[in-house]
């Protein structure tokens, strides 16, 4: 489905009709010491580094923790992020054909512009998250835990929901082509200002905001899940 484009509109995330906004603050670290990438590895941990053009491309940072850190320009395909933990960091500029980062703790963190292919991020725990624009193919996020997250001015090519816990997340003048949310548990999901090609899983849309454009798009498929018939 694609329903018509709307006018931009960036208060959507403010809470209205019943449905609360995201919950996030300003980040903006200080006081970072510019560091090279090289050492870094494994279950390592850093604070207040910046990291700029780092190539972390198969680099096995299992376990790592980042505690408020910038990195500019990463390259991270082939990384072994799985079960890293992210607080109050920002990331700019990211570039991963495949990023692989299930079972990450991501908290007060802001992503921008990412380029990334298919994005592995699994059973992850977000909390306070933005991500604003870039180009995501296939965004797992199946059975991950979204706590005040929002994605803003995003093309993602696939959203995957699967199993997913969200509360306070909003989609703001995204495109997506599919969103997956079969058995995803949804409370104060906006969606309104995002276009929506197509949508799985249509029962696990429960507890989420709609407009009447994405509701007459949506008309079809709504009758053919309920069993209707239309004459």
């Amino acid at each position: 489905m694609t329903p018509p484009r709307r006018p931009s509109s960036r208060s959507v995330a403010s809470a209205a009709g019943g449905t609360d906004a995201p919950r996030l603050d300003p980040l903006d670290p200080q006081g970072l010491v510019d560091m090279g990438s090289d050492l870094l590895g494994p279950r390592d941990h850093r604070e207040l580094e910046r990291f700029v053009a780092a190539d972390l491309t198969d680099r096995d940072l299992e376990g790592s923790s980042f505690a408020e850190c910038v990195f500019e320009s990463p390259r991270l395909g082939g990384a072994r992020l799985r079960g890293t933990r992210v607080v109050e960091s920002v990331v700019s500029d990211s570039f991963a054909p495949e990023l692989s980062s299930a079972r990450a703790t991501w908290r007060d963190v802001r992503v921008e512009r990412p380029r990334w292919g298919s994005a592995e991020l699994f059973d992850a725990s977000w909390q306070s998250v933005r991500v604003v624009g870039g180009k995501i193919d296939y965004l797992d996020l199946r059975g991950a835990r979204l706590t005040d997250v929002v994605l803003e001015g995003c093309v993602v090519g696939e959203l995957d929901l699967q199993g997913a816990v969200a509360l306070r997340v909003a989609l703001v003048d995204c495109r997506v082509g599919t969103l997956d949310v079969t058995g995803a548990s949804l409370a104060h999901t906006d969606l309104r200002t995002t276009d929506l090609d197509r949508v799985d899983g249509l029962d696990g849309l429960r507890g989420a905001t709609i407009d009447q454009l994405q509701l007459a798009s949506m008309a079809g498929v709504l009758a053919a899940h309920l069993g209707l018939v239309v004459d």
